[in-house]
């Protein structure tokens, strides 16, 4: 599981090219401060030998001015540094982020099946997180420090060539040890990384149902639960920390050797008349300085070690193609749409068909009610119309021509659905009903909002449109939710309209008020009405009663209610009509 530099370097290329000023002056700053590094130990050793050889008071006051001087000024571009590398790497991580989010967004549905929301948060945002400093510092730090590296060795060789060789060597051998360890730890922190997700998925979906969890009283088994995930990602760190922690012994015991080896070059010099006393100050300083450059990359590379797990996660996000292709063809017009599904078959998996050579007719302006069982494929076929998921065999076409030609924008323009659940968000009224497009005006909303009854309640409202919505619609109704997706649907203006069990939150008296929008929602439009109350399908002009993914009974309404031996008449007349579960 060893990454590539080229997959290191595609990244950061790509996130770092369209803010290359900004990392440019970071780089002057990196390599401004690591040049004044290497200036300060030579005004120290110019102090060292002017003091012991009785040099005049005004040269070592000057040296200690320049001094503090240079020191001031390699600070400031410290701080400069450090301001510009959180800018990009906290600019170039919400980049990718935001990359990513869209790209999960237009994944089919069988990837978000497969992954939990809080799984999805932890990729989006923890795996992104850990990038942060890789985008910020990595190329210029370790470029930088490289540099730092060769100038002291170059600056060891202009004051004695053996020392100069002897820790050219030195730095050589290091830098060799470092890199052959360098992806020891990948595995290890990529592991951690799914573990964290993992626990992040496994909170998400056990708070967000506090409420069954109580009442079964499952508070001991999700404890449990949670105490395993737990268990899981704190065995995975540690396995990622302790190969992490071998590669700081390993730097421990460079650093040490190189230590010793700096302290007895300089002593027996010193001691052979070969430097002076500043002389050897300057080569033990200047080894000393080495291990900060080694320190450096050491942490460069436990930070590339992270980066590393994390891209890896990355990039098989990154690399999950759609399902659903995008077409094509010329977009539909804005009318009633003819729908007809020709010998479909669909299963969510392999093992399982949800739908059997299913085939049936809608023309253009006619309302077909869609009657089953729960698991009989009724929301299944919703899910086509959307291009959700594709069909396994056969077809599905809008005014005659397979959706899968249809561009995706263009098809969910021209369906609209209102399901039995309903996703509001926080934001505006506004927002929530026109899904955050701006370009509907006040005007239709406020012509919506009275069509369906809801001028009273939106009177009410402190700030109107501008009023904030909470998350899942705290603070509304489930009848005035469902009657904003009314509104929504109203708005959208589509060719197609489908109701999912729309009516099924709403008490008797808000359902009889919306009873009328309603007719004029589907007036002038084709529609799909999926019920378990028969009441609710008595507008519609086709009957498709569906059992075990195929069709148990098709046909006209009328007809179906005036022939005794109908499935749709025996219900009626059954009375078992009214719920059908």
């Amino acid at each position: 599981m060893k990454i590539s530099f080229r997959k290191y370097w595609e990244l950061l290329s790509k996130y770092l090219r369209p803010r290359w000023r900004t990392v440019a002056l970071l780089a002057v700053l990196l390599f401004g401060g690591i040049g004044l590094q290497l200036v300060n130990p030579q005004i120290v050793r110019y102090f060292i030998d002017t003091a012991t050889s009785g040099g005049e008071t005004s040269a070592l006051t000057a040296a200690a001015a320049i001094f503090i001087g240079v020191a001031v000024v390699r600070q400031a571009f410290s701080v400069g540094a450090t301001w510009f590398s959180e800018t990009v790497g906290w600019n170039a991580t919400n980049d990718l982020r935001a990359d990513l989010a869209l790209h999960c967004l237009r994944l089919d549905m069988s990837f978000h099946n497969d992954q939990t929301p809080g799984e999805l948060i932890e990729r989006l945002d923890g795996d992104i997180e850990s990038l942060a400093q890789f985008f910020s510092q990595f190329v210029v730090t370790v470029l930088g420090n490289l540099m730092l590296l060769l100038g002291v060795v170059a600056l060891l060789f202009w004051e004695d060539w053996r020392v100069g060789s002897a820790f050219a060597v030195y730095s050589a051998v290091s830098l060799l040890a470092l890199n052959l360890v360098r992806s020891v730890a990948v595995p290890r922190w990529k592991e951690a990384r799914e573990a964290n997700a993992e626990l992040f998925g496994f909170l998400e979906e056990r708070l967000g149902g506090t409420e069954d969890i109580r009442s079964c009283g499952a508070e001991n088994f999700v404890m449990r639960g949670l105490y395993q995930a737990m268990g899981k990602r704190l065995h995975k760190e540690l396995d990622a920390g302790v190969w992490t922690m071998a590669i700081d012994i390993l730097v421990t015991v460079i650093f040490t050797a190189g230590r010793l080896l700096a302290l007895c070059s300089a002593y027996f010099l010193f001691k052979a008349n070969v430097l002076s006393i500043g002389a050897a100050y300057i080569i033990v300083h200047y080894i000393a300085m080495m291990f900060r450059p080694l320190h450096q990359l050491t942490m460069q590379l436990h930070e590339l070690q992270k980066a590393g797990g994390a891209i890896l996660r990355i990039e098989e996000l990154r690399e999950r193609e759609n399902r659903i292709t995008d077409g094509h063809g010329p977009g539909l017009q804005l009318s009633a749409l003819a729908i007809e599904f020709d010998h479909v078959a669909f299963g969510y998996n392999e093992e399982e068909a949800v739908l059997r050579d299913m085939s049936f007719r809608i023309e253009p302006g006619e309302v077909l009610g869609l009657l089953g069982r729960t698991g009989s494929g009724k929301s299944t076929i919703a899910r086509l119309l959307f291009r959700q998921y594709d069909p396994g065999t056969g077809f599905v076409r809008l005014d005659g021509r397979d959706i899968r030609t249809l561009p995706l924008e263009d098809l969910r323009r021209h369906v609209g659905m209102v399901t039995q659940e309903v996703q509001l968000f926080a934001a505006s009224v506004r927002e929530n009903l026109t899904f955050f497009n701006d370009e509907v005006a006040d005007d239709r909303i406020l012509a919506a909002l009275d069509e369906l009854s809801l001028s009273p309640w939106l009177r009410d409202l402190p700030d109107g449109l501008d009023t904030p919505l909470t998350p899942g619609g705290g603070g509304l109704s489930a009848g005035e939710a469902q009657l904003l997706a009314f509104t929504r649907v109203f708005l959208k203006d589509p060719g197609l309209v489908i109701l999912d069990e729309a009516s099924s939150r709403l008490d008797p008296a808000t359902e009889r008020l919306i009873e009328q929008a309603v007719d004029r929602l589907l007036e002038g439009r084709s529609a799909i009405i999926i019920a378990h109350r028969l009441a609710t399908v008595d507008r519609a002009d086709q009957i498709l009663i569906l059992e075990d993914g195929g069709i148990l009974e098709y046909g006209e309404r009328r007809k179906l209610v005036m022939e005794p031996g109908s499935h749709f008449s025996q219900l009626l007349g059954s009375g078992l009509g009214e719920v059908l579960e």
